[in-house]
């Protein structure tokens, strides 16, 4: 069984009864589901994701008046349950499962206890925290205080945020891929012509997420959440295999026209979604007419490889 599945059973079957026989003044406000680090928080996970940083349970949130109030209470309630704690722990891991308050568990991903209130905030917000910070699900909350942090997360990046992050990614697979690459190679550095392939499959999956309006994964993940994107996920297949794929002689040759075929579907969506004219090769040119869009003139003045 999936974790997330796990989880929804052991709140309905146990869970859902300890709140309200024990906490019933609080019943419609703490905000049940499972979301945040880990493959199953994702949906992910498989039998090889339980030897570490794997907890069998749901998350409890509470807003900071209802911790103090019964925060410790409700943790003891919820260790009672029988949840199992996270296997084999990395140092760097956290766990999902438990009670956690609102504020902290989103000041984690994004630094504070809310959602950003400006657009630098957004800007300097890494795309696999939003993942993390909205993954998973949400199944009871009537307060609705954790959910409409989670929304806007989710939708509320500000057009000018994305068309910024976006021509940062274009103008790199230009760079990247279309030409250091080819030049790498050429110059007998094939070390650093992989070096130039890893960034450009990075930020054409990025570009691919954006143009989705959706936040990526870290790596481990990122091609698993890639094929499923209703918006050019099919790109996951090629862009593994400019990683995977042999070198050399005939492979280069391939790769090349890989990571062309590439930029040429990206290019089509951008004119689809009216961020650039289309008929160009060349993605640098499509990165500066993105750039242009933006009306916020601060962000427009930024750098055409910063976000």
């Amino acid at each position: 069984m999936k974790g997330l599945d796990e989880a929804r059973r052991l709140y309905e079957e146990r869970g859902r009864g300890m709140i309200s026989r024990q906490f019933p003044a609080y019943e419609g406000r703490i905000a049940v589901g499972l979301a945040g680090r880990g493959s199953q928080c994702f949906g992910y996970d498989d039998a090889l994701s339980r030897d570490h940083d794997f907890g069998s349970g749901f998350s409890l949130w509470l807003t900071d008046e209802d911790d103090l109030a019964i925060g410790v209470a409700l943790a003891r309630a919820y260790r009672s349950l029988g949840t199992a704690g996270p296997s084999a722990r990395s140092l760097l891991g956290e766990s999902a499962v438990g009670v956690h308050r609102i504020g902290d568990f989103y000041r984690r991903y994004t630094g504070s206890p809310g959602a950003p209130e400006s657009w630098q905030q957004w800007m300097s917000l890494p795309s696999w925290a939003l993942a993390e910070a909205t993954n998973g699900e949400v199944w009871r909350d009537d307060l609705g205080q954790f959910s409409a942090i989670r929304e806007t997360l989710l939708h509320g990046m500000p057009e000018d945020v994305r068309k910024k992050k976006l021509a940062a990614r274009v103008i790199g697979m230009a760079q990247s891929g279309q030409y250091n690459y080819s030049r790498c190679l050429a110059h007998g550095e094939g070390g650093a012509a992989m070096l130039a392939l890893g960034e450009f499959v990075r930020d054409a999956a990025e570009t691919v997420f954006l143009l989705n309006r959706r936040h990526m994964p870290y790596y481990k993940w990122c091609f698993r959440a890639l094929r499923g994107l209703p918006l050019l996920g099919d790109m996951a297949e090629p862009l593994e295999f400019l990683l995977t794929g042999e070198n050399g002689g005939e492979g280069d040759a391939l790769k090349s026209q890989l990571v062309e075929d590439v930029c040429a579907s990206v290019l089509r969506e951008l004119a689809a979604q009216g961020l650039c004219r289309g008929g160009a090769d060349y993605l640098e040119g499509p990165a500066f007419e993105i750039q242009a869009q933006i009306r916020n003139p601060e962000i427009r003045a930024m750098h055409i490889m910063d976000a």
